[in-house]
């Protein structure tokens, strides 16, 4: 198992195995993790973390309990594989999340008529303002399959021509929230983890058809292109989700390192958002938008033996190596 930066909090919960024996829902303190299936008082329907969101204000107390006691099973983390900490049955992903990020990559991409880009930033910036004046967050669908381990290998599809990291905050669903305000948001959000939103920047938009705009089922789906974790750390241990640092390391150097601060909308108003629309319910993710800082604003994008580091305050470390697809 990789070492991890320590998270917020007494414990968090992650997916574990033991070689290539069955995944199961363990409990993290220290360098032990705790078999939850050993652990009688939490009568377990079946060995998921998603089945722990499903009773989530039952299940957090007995946590707790689980954490300062010796009983059950605790094995050293060093010994264990880590998987994805849960498998939602549905991921929402916000885009255009982060100011900076949408005026960077405005200017990127932009247009061959001749204009300055100072110009083009003020045109993104006055976009940003309208939009949060008429709390229009952008929100679309990923798929729980894009999903892989916080160090697994990131596998570049061989059409792919432009691949890219994307580092967010990831919220995690217990309550189930639908048709929820805003203010009672963050009640149904059980935990927060860490999500690299890998992008295949050419295949964003289809030049066949601009009209109707964006292809992230390309863009943003291929196998291992959502590493999540290492670990959920409560919400309750993690305090604001509004002033967290999150931060991406490629091969040793800082590429991404911005507040949340910096958000459009924050985690309350994409769970409200999204629950206008979509019943939420237990271990669904929210990724919440990523920073300034992608290889479309440093002109360099991801090659097979790079290594990614994510950090994002108290939530942990997940490292990723990327490795070409094989013929």
């Amino acid at each position: 198992m990789e070492t991890s930066p320590s998270f917020a909090g007494p414990f968090a919960l992650g997916t574990f195995s033991v070689g290539t024996g069955p995944a199961f829902p363990g409990l993290v303190a220290g360098e032990r993790v705790l078999d939850l299936r050993t652990v009688p008082a939490l009568d377990l329907p079946e060995p998921t973390t998603r089945a722990l969101l499903e009773r989530w204000d039952d299940v957090l107390p007995l946590l707790r309990d689980a954490a300062a006691s010796t009983a059950g099973e605790w094995l050293p983390q060093g010994e264990l594989r880590v998987h994805a900490p849960v498998e939602p049955r549905q991921v929402l992903q916000s885009g255009a999340n982060y100011r900076t990020h949408v005026i960077d990559l405005a200017v990127a991409h932009e247009p061959a008529d001749g204009r300055p880009a100072e110009q083009v930033r003020a045109e993104a910036a006055a976009v940003m303002d309208r939009r949060a004046a008429e709390d229009l967050p952008y929100l679309f669908i990923g798929l729980a399959s894009s999903i892989t381990g916080p160090y697994d290998d990131v596998v570049l599809p061989a059409w792919c021509a432009q691949p890219d990291w994307e580092l967010e905050l990831a919220a995690v669903i217990g309550r189930p929230a639908f048709r929820v305000a805003p203010q009672d948001a963050l009640a149904h959000v059980a935990a927060y983890t860490i999500a690299n939103d890998i992008t295949a920047r050419d295949a964003v938009f289809r030049r066949d058809m601009p009209a109707i705009g964006s292809d992230w089922l390309r863009a943003k789906n291929a196998p291992t292109f959502t590493p999540l974790g290492p670990y959920l750390v409560p919400a309750a241990f993690v305090g604001a989700p509004g002033d967290l640092r999150v931060t991406l390391r490629l091969n040793g150097e800082v590429m991404q390192d911005e507040s949340t601060k910096d958000m459009i909308f924050d985690v309350a108003r994409l769970v409200s958002y999204a629950s206008r629309t979509v019943r939420l319910l237990p271990g669904d993710l929210i990724l919440t938008g990523s920073p300034a800082g992608n290889g479309m604003h440093w002109g360099r994008l991801l090659r097979p033996g790079d290594v990614m580091e994510g950090t994002i305050s108290g939530l942990g470390l997940q490292r990723n190596r990327c490795v070409a697809e094989e013929a």
